[in-house]
């Protein structure tokens, strides 16, 4: 008995000490509540974090019209469908966002189609009474009037007199629209293709843009992106959009490579002919920022639907901007880093024969190496 009794109390020992050690294991999950505590802490200490973030979201649309964050390397840019692009049941000419596309539509609307209109109307009138007035039931004996004096000045001076008022701002116009640009616009030189256009802008470091259309979805082969609705209407989006200032004349130049095309924007009021072999120029200016479509408007082969034009018209900030992400320059800009440069006087502070006889280039060359090898000596 005594021996039982004692086996029972070491084993019920042994337990007690067992559940003692699975205890001090078991509680490791149950201290969640610490690490909560630091949990809780987190946000405060987070909260910095997330009011410093906050002011980047808030800066996020000023980035927007960032040219390097564009999918076709253009700032991003609402298109209006009402303008700059054909319109389903608008009959009348698109709305004009240059000055002569304004004088022209001015010349359409209120000369060119009330005279129509008047001279239509009254032709019309005039056969219907001669119809009616002068029948065979109604004038059984034909009059055998030959000459009315009054009657052969009128029908010859009057339409003169029409020709004339509507010669002058016609003439006007043709004036306008070749009117050369001033020494402040900018060049951009577009080039026809079969069957796309390219674009060159010699006053803003030479570079050159390729603008082909925009497939569908389901068209497009490898590497090709599709059109969306952000791109522009079917058959008119292209892949790259000329970006041009608004309120800054601007010298068109067209050419081509191959047969003759015809760069043409509507909104512009625009339309100029690309031939092999020869320089075509015409100059414009943009009044209102958007994004306007165009197409070659000369028959240029089998492809010739398929060649479309988008020009995005903003702001000479925006443009400054585009074409700095595009690795060229502005007239003023390339300027500074030639002034720049030579006031690190290289020259100055080199000893030898290098100093007297080279030149600046070759110089900070010579320098730049003798740096590296430990020759020559450089002021620091």
């Amino acid at each position: 008995m005594r021996r039982i009794g004692i086996k029972s109390i070491v084993l019920a020992a042994s337990l007690a000490i067992s559940s003692i050690g699975a205890a001090d294991a078991a509680p490791q999950p149950a201290p969640i509540a610490p690490v909560a505590k630091p949990v809780e802490a987190a946000p405060v200490a987070a909260s910095p974090a997330t009011v410093q973030a906050a002011p980047a979201a808030v800066a996020a649309p000023a980035v927007s019209n960032d040219p390097m964050l564009a999918v076709d390397g253009a700032p991003a840019m609402a298109i209006d469908p009402k303008v700059g692009q054909p319109v389903d049941g608008l009959i009348t000419i698109q709305p004009q966002v240059t000055p002569n596309g304004k004088q022209a539509l001015w010349f359409h609307n209120w000369l060119l189609v009330p005279t129509i209109t008047i001279i239509t109307i009254f032709v019309l009138l005039l056969l219907v009474w001669v119809v009616i007035r002068y029948r065979r039931a109604n004038n059984p004996v034909a009059s055998k009037t030959s000459h009315n004096t009054i009657l052969e000045v009128l029908w010859t001076g009057v339409p003169v007199l029409i020709l004339l008022g509507l010669a002058l701002p016609s003439i006007g116009l043709l004036q306008a629209q070749y009117k050369p640009a001033p020494k402040t616009a900018v060049t951009l030189k577009a080039i026809g293709n079969q069957w796309y256009w390219s674009y060159q802008y010699p006053d803003n470091g030479g570079f050159e843009i390729t603008a082909n259309m925009l497939k569908e979805a389901g068209e497009t082969g490898k590497g090709e992106r599709a059109r969306t609705a952000i791109d522009g209407p079917r058959l008119l989006a292209t892949d790259n959009r000329v970006v041009l200032p608004v309120g800054v004349p601007i010298r068109l130049i067209t050419t081509s490579n191959d047969v003759i095309h015809s760069w043409e924007i509507p909104a512009f009021w625009i339309k100029l002919d690309a031939v092999p072999g020869r320089l075509n120029e015409t100059s414009f200016t943009i009044d209102k920022p958007g994004v306007y479509f165009g197409v070659c408007s000369e028959l240029c082969g089998a492809r010739h639907g398929y060649m479309p034009i988008t020009v995005e018209a903003v702001t000479p900030a925006v443009y400054a901007q585009w074409v700095k992400a595009k690795g060229g320059t502005m007239p003023g800009a390339a300027a500074a880093p030639a002034t720049a440069e030579p006031a690190v006087d290289v020259t100055a502070n080199v000893t030898g024969p290098v100093a007297d006889g080279a030149a600046t280039g070759p110089v900070r060359n010579t320098s730049a190496t003798a740096n590296a090898a430990g020759a020559g000596t450089v002021g620091q």
